[in-house]
């Protein structure tokens, strides 16, 4: 699609006030499920044409799960909802005084601005790791790694030297968040179960498995309780936990942290946080440190019909001076409380300001293994491994992507086998797909 000069972003025009919503993650497909049979024309715009459940994405690259499986098609989501239009295109602009939005087939117009489109990788201004490593945001992303993985040990079978074997089978993930220990995992249970049966003329005790975290614990975001325990966990699968640690180089072949310590690693992935995926043409005085700076209405500070909800949103106060934290059930909730407001400003009704209701946060580390702290309590294990499982199994997006993800989980659990092991397309890393883009 590098031609585009002879596409055009054209929307029927109508009575009704249009809302264009930039982005098709949580945030975007909640609010429009929550505005369905109301009077509004609901344009939606993303770069993808499917919804990404990203929760799971490293399960893809760790060919556990088919990429289609946690991913749901936009168009179908909504085929049902009347004056619902959906364009696959970037948004490279916005222009506030004119309420005009720019991409790359064209202009258009909106009543009302919703923009919501999430977050990048964020690699703190270094370029280099951005370049030379492996992301977790974007399904392409996971491909990659999926290919680089398992074209490392097909090239390691046939490296007669022992240096470059080193370097082929060592993996090194930045970041002690649920991402970045749920990665580690997966890649201690392939190392220990699924690997040594399809490569049994490699002796898996030179693949090692290091976790890189600059915080004192891991998971920061939960309770210490959960942190220790999965360290508890990583331990037990042979991962090499660093904490009070950062990784200050990476040339492609050798991995310097911050203790002088050399890991020679020809994969490094990249988990160790996120920055809004803010779009040109905002005022610097509604951005800061990366997000849109919006009131308890979710509504962008001095401009009354744009809003901004989930990972991009910073609803800053005296409780949360940094802002609610960037997840998913944050921006489900303040998009159902924005469409609820819009409905109710038909009305002439007073908007509702928005309440986090924290219903607790969770992290796998593999089979049995997993950590849930709720408001009131915590527990670890297998009873929360199940917990884990059914709650992002009823999070995904339709019915058959439910049964697919079921059965491949219970395959994987009664005989630790993984069918996605496949290299459908070659890895070359001056082709890797570039996150970050805005839509």
């Amino acid at each position: 699609m590098s031609d585009l000069h002879h596409l055009h972003l054209e929307i029927p025009k109508c009575e009704k006030k249009r809302i264009v919503i930039i982005g098709g993650g949580f945030a975007g497909i909640q609010l429009i499920k929550s505005l369905r049979k109301s009077p509004y024309q609901i344009v939606l715009l993303d770069r993808h044409n499917y919804h990404t459940f990203q929760p799971l994405l490293y399960q893809v690259a760790t060919a556990g799960l088919e990429p289609d499986s946690i991913a749901g098609a936009l168009r179908h989501l909504f085929e049902k909802h009347k004056d619902f239009y959906f364009r696959m295109a970037r948004v490279t602009g916005i222009d506030l005084d004119s309420k005009k939005i720019s991409t790359l087939v064209g202009e258009l117009s909106y009543d009302m601005l919703v923009i919501a489109n999430g977050s990048k990788t964020n690699y703190f201004g270094n370029q280099e790791m951005y370049e030379r490593t492996f992301p977790m945001k974007q399904i392409p992303q996971a491909l990659n790694l999926r290919s680089h993985m398992l074209q490392n040990f097909e090239q390691t079978v046939m490296s007669p030297d022992i240096e470059e074997q080193d370097r082929l089978t060592n993996f090194v993930v930045v970041g002690g968040g649920p991402t970045g220990v749920e990665v580690a995992g997966a890649l201690g249970e392939l190392k220990n179960h699924v690997l040594p049966k399809d490569y049994p003329d490699i002796d898996f005790d030179i693949m090692k498995l290091h976790l890189v975290d600059a915080g004192d614990r891991l998971l920061s975001g939960m309770s210490e309780k959960a942190g220790s325990r999965a360290l508890k966990y990583l331990e037990d699968f042979g991962v090499d936990v660093r904490l009070d640690t950062r990784l200050v180089d990476y040339d492609g072949n050798n991995v310097t942290l911050t203790d002088g310590t050399i890991i020679p690693a020809k994969t490094v992935i990249w988990a160790a946080g996120v920055t809004g995926n803010v779009i040109d043409g905002l005022p610097e005085t509604v951005v800061d440190k990366g997000r849109i700076l919006v009131d308890q209405f979710n509504q962008v500070e001095g401009y009354p019909d744009v809003y901004a909800v989930g990972d991009i949103a910073a609803m800053c106060s005296k409780e949360n001076p940094r802002g609610y934290p960037m997840v998913a059930p944050v921006a489900m909730q303040q998009a159902l409380n924005l469409g609820k407001n819009l409905k109710r400003q038909l009305k002439q009704k007073e908007r509702l300001p928005f309440k986090y209701k924290d219903k607790g946060s969770m992290a796998t580390v593999g089979r049995n293994k997993a950590v849930v702290d709720m408001p009131r309590f915590h527990f670890r294990g297998l009873f929360a491994w199940m917990v884990w499982m059914f709650v992002h199994l009823m999070s995904i997006v339709g019915f058959r992507n439910r049964l697919v993800i079921l059965s491949n989980w219970i395959w994987n659990y009664m005989t630790y086998d993984r069918g996605t092991r496949l290299i459908i397309r070659t890895f070359l890393r001056n082709k890797q797909y570039k996150p970050g883009d805005s839509l």
